[in-house]
């Protein structure tokens, strides 16, 4: 249906612990030498199972991982702790899921749920719900106070902010309409100032102890 023989990026969708990873692996390298993909990766890897998948496909004549797909936003910074460290490492490529924080990053939820939003979906509101609590609710602030002060609008903020986070190639945007989309597509104009990307690291910080923290300075 895609008109194609091929996909640009064929990824492993979760990590499998019924089978042996490299078989798993296996199946990218064919696919890739193939030629029915031209580059492979993985998502929903935690940071020990991307670290080993990467060093094993950078061992021998195998097909090197070219992406990692991981929820990433200023409301999910939990990749930062250890697959984000393993995908620079690696060269690998971080793709984030839910950029916007299922949506709750574009502000929509701040006055109640929308009847057009997937929070109102008997289906979908579980996915948003976990977003909706008080912590979320004071980077939300956050978010939309910054894009008062640049005349934006908190979807740009949110996007712009995970776009230029180290190691991230591309946000990946689950629009619903076209007009999502251009929106989306729009914040390709927007470079947050500094002063603005630390405030909302700093409202976002997730807490990493032991053993994240460099106990060399102790």
């Amino acid at each position: 249906r895609l008109g194609t023989d091929h996909v640009d990026l064929w990824q492993l969708h979760a990590y499998d612990p019924h089978t042996p990873l490299e078989e798993s692996l296996q199946a990218l390298d064919i696919a890739v030498r193939s030629g029915r993909a031209r580059y492979a990766g993985v998502a929903n890897f935690c940071g020990w199972q991307l670290a080993k998948a990467g060093t094993w496909q950078l061992a021998g004549d195998r097909t090197r991982l070219a992406g990692a797909q991981l929820e990433y936003s200023l409301l999910q910074r939990g990749v930062e702790r250890e697959v984000l460290p393993a995908a620079l490492d690696l060269g690998i490529g971080l793709l984030p899921s839910s950029p916007l924080g299922r949506g709750v990053l574009t502000g929509k939820y701040r006055s109640g749920t929308p009847s057009d939003s997937r929070g109102a979906s008997g289906t979908m509101a579980p996915f948003v719900e976990p977003y909706l609590d008080e912590a979320a609710s004071r980077i939300v602030d956050a978010v939309a106070t910054a894009a008062d002060g640049l005349a934006t609008t908190p979807l740009h903020v949110a996007l712009a902010w995970v776009r230029d986070r180290p190691g991230v190639t591309a946000p990946i945007v689950g629009a619903r309409t076209a007009r999502q989309l251009a929106a989306a597509l729009s914040v390709e104009t927007l470079s947050l100032p500094d002063e603005i990307c630390r405030a909302l690291d700093d409202v976002s910080a997730p807490v990493h102890r032991y053993p994240d923290h460099d106990w060399s300075t102790l």
